[in-house]
């Protein structure tokens, strides 16, 4: 099976049809209002109406109240849920559909936490003190190989069109997903950036 794409922090319609024609899995929108890749639900609700069912949609939230996650989810009919901040294995049990929890790799010690959480998928990030994803650093991809016997593996942390096929040959992952690294600016992403990763990384599969 060909490594999946996630294209993240999507905030307009352009650049989801965009990441969809050079053939992204999943699209990412962040509702954490931290983030400079911050979307509202409305303008979520617009996007979706023009991207095919087939094109997995994920909600990232950071320690968000958990009906307003719950709503925002129904709402939207989003796919999967992405926690990135502190919530805990029976926050994310509560919520009623698919979920996954973000990991920032320090060292070791996060592996005794990854333990505790019990979903199909996990993803690992670069550890920055105090940011939850989005930095653009690369992610310790020691780490990020054995974090593998958690769950099927998203690889994000710094990923770009230079490095993708070196981080997947390397570790291997089920899939990756990409932010900073296909972007203009922040929340505004490049076509020819996305082409060019989303290329690269589905020549692999395993």
């Amino acid at each position: 099976m060909p490594v999946l794409v996630k294209i993240c922090g999507i905030t307009n319609l352009g650049d989801a049809v965009d990441a969809v024609d050079c053939g992204a899995d999943l699209l990412g929108f962040n509702f954490y209002a931290g983030s400079p890749r911050h979307v509202p639900p409305e303008t979520v609700k617009e996007i979706l109406k023009e991207i095919p069912p087939s094109i997995l949609k994920v909600g990232i939230f950071v320690n968000t109240e958990a009906q307003t996650v719950i709503d925002i989810a129904v709402d939207l009919e989003l796919d999967y849920l992405q926690f990135h901040g502190d919530e805990s294995p029976d926050y994310c049990n509560a919520m009623g559909r698919p979920w996954y929890k973000a990991f920032r790799l320090k060292d070791k010690l996060v592996f005794g936490e990854m333990s505790k959480y019990r979903s199909e998928w996990l993803m690992v990030d670069a550890y920055v003190e105090k940011a939850f994803g989005g930095t653009g650093v690369v992610t310790n991809w020691d780490l990020a190989r054995q974090a593998k016997q958690y769950g099927k593996l998203f690889l994000s942390g710094g990923l770009n069109p230079e490095n993708i096929e070196l981080a997947i040959e390397s570790v291997k992952p089920y899939a990756v997903d990409v932010a900073g690294g296909v972007e203009a600016s922040p929340g505004i992403k490049d076509r020819f950036k996305m082409e060019k990763f989303i290329t690269k990384a589905k020549q692999f599969s395993f």
